[in-house]
């Protein structure tokens, strides 16, 4: 008999709270607050040096938030600084031209060169005056005379080399030179602008949500250091069914109430989308028609909400 009404008493417990559950009725007029997210990630890999904010704490634009130690790029700028000065003083060499150990070394090479045809100008007369009384072969006459002109050539290659370096270089070579240089600030520029990835910084004002790494952590390129909500982005997301949804309209003014402040918010629809097909058969307990197809309603404030207190994901009804 115990057991009996033991059972009696959980059975009529359990009917009277599924009564009061059952009392609060779900109403499509019920959403949800939002606000715009902003997810920060490091461009290059580095290891988190130091970290300046905590989760839930304000920040500005422009705040630094975390510090970054990317041991690699001192490396490239000695690498990029090296290279703009090789590229310089090539630059330089060919504006300049020939420095004066240059000019002495070819002025010593042409005057060695004008012996060796004064020489060979020599041979050639006494030998011409011995083919001429057919003392000489005519084959030994060639080779003397041949041995002069080859004199002589050198001899003017010489003068026109030293021309050349005495005025500067050739245009393509300044202009091969002047791009060298560009190349390595180029290089030295894109070094800096690495450098500057090493402070990670707030893209706007903006609540900390979470911080996905500690200090002494790598975080690699695209992986999110910092979640957040950028403030004054609130934002009201309502989802109805196909039957419910030509009852609104992009532009349509709402008026919206917090059921628990009464605080009353103008708004108006900016937009109506379809949600994925698969939003249709999630909801545990549906408003609508299976087979429905959903929307949801993007509802902005018209008014000043400045003085109001809005927390993510905090209910709010349509009046």
């Amino acid at each position: 008999m115990k057991l009996i009404r033991n059972l009696f008493t959980i059975s009529l417990t359990v009917l009277t709270i599924s009564a009061c559950g059952n009392d609060e009725k779900i109403s499509y007029n019920r959403g949800k607050v939002k606000f715009e997210t902003i997810s920060i990630s490091g461009k290059l890999a580095g290891r988190v040096s130091k970290i300046y904010i905590k989760e839930g704490e304000s920040v500005k634009k422009g705040d630094t938030l975390a510090l970054l130690d990317i041991p690699e790029i001192n490396a490239k700028m000695m690498q990029a600084e090296g290279a703009v000065t090789a590229a310089t003083g090539l630059l330089n060499m060919a504006s300049n031209g020939a420095t004066l150990e240059q000019m002495d070394q070819i002025n010593g090479k042409i005057d060695a060169s004008k012996a060796q045809l004064k020489f060979a100008q020599k041979s050639y007369n006494r030998l011409q005056k011995m083919y001429a009384d057919s003392l000489i072969s005519l084959q030994q006459f060639d080779e003397v005379k041949m041995k002069r002109e080859m004199a002589k050539a050198q001899v003017s290659a010489l003068e026109a080399k030293r021309n050349e370096v005495h005025k500067s270089a050739r245009t393509e070579q300044l202009d091969q030179a002047k791009g060298q240089l560009k190349r390595a600030m180029g290089a030295k520029q894109e070094v800096l602008t690495a450098a500057n990835e090493k402070l990670i910084i707030a893209p706007a004002d903006m609540s900390i949500e979470t911080i996905s790494l500690q200090e002494g952590e790598l975080l690699t390129p695209g992986y999110v250091l910092f979640n957040g909500y950028k403030k004054n982005s609130v934002f009201f997301r309502f989802t109805v069914p196909e039957s419910k949804v030509y009852d609104f309209e992009v532009g349509k003014s709402l008026i919206l109430t917090n059921p628990f402040t009464k605080e009353e918010v103008t708004t108006k629809i900016a937009s109506i989308k379809q949600l994925a097909q698969y939003a249709n058969i999630t909801s545990t307990a549906p408003l609508y028609e299976l087979s429905e197809s959903i929307y949801e309603l993007k509802v902005v404030p018209t008014s000043d909400i400045s003085e109001q207190k809005f927390y993510l994901n905090a209910t709010i009804l349509i009046k």
